[in-house]
């Protein structure tokens, strides 16, 4: 089954993973080391295999372990209206969970 990935939704955002990877997602509750599981899979491909679910599919699920939290580098977000005198800067760290997958 090393050729078996799938298809999950998180955060608001889909991310194509296979069993071994490690992905950025938005924050989640839990300390480092513990296990989390992804029940909203959209797709699952299994070699010549492939499941499609409407919107998900059932019975399936993504595990993974917490490997780090943290906080993205500093974007800054500038402002500017031309002859107006304005100017605002403003700088936004988002927090991140980094996820290793373990079994699909």
């Amino acid at each position: 089954m090393s050729n078996s990935f799938a298809v999950i939704k998180t955060g608001g955002k889909q991310y194509l993973v296979s069993p071994s990877d490690k992905i950025k997602i938005e924050k989640l509750e839990g300390e480092v080391g513990s296990k989390v599981s992804f029940d909203k899979v959209l797709l699952l491909s299994r070699g010549e295999e492939l499941f499609v679910g409407n919107p998900y599919l059932e019975n399936v699920v993504v595990e993974g372990e917490i490997v780090k939290q943290g906080r993205e580098k500093k974007k800054i977000v500038f402002k500017y209206h031309s002859k107006t005198r304005y100017k605002k800067t403003k700088g936004h760290r988002q927090h991140f969970t980094e996820v290793k997958i373990t079994k699909i």
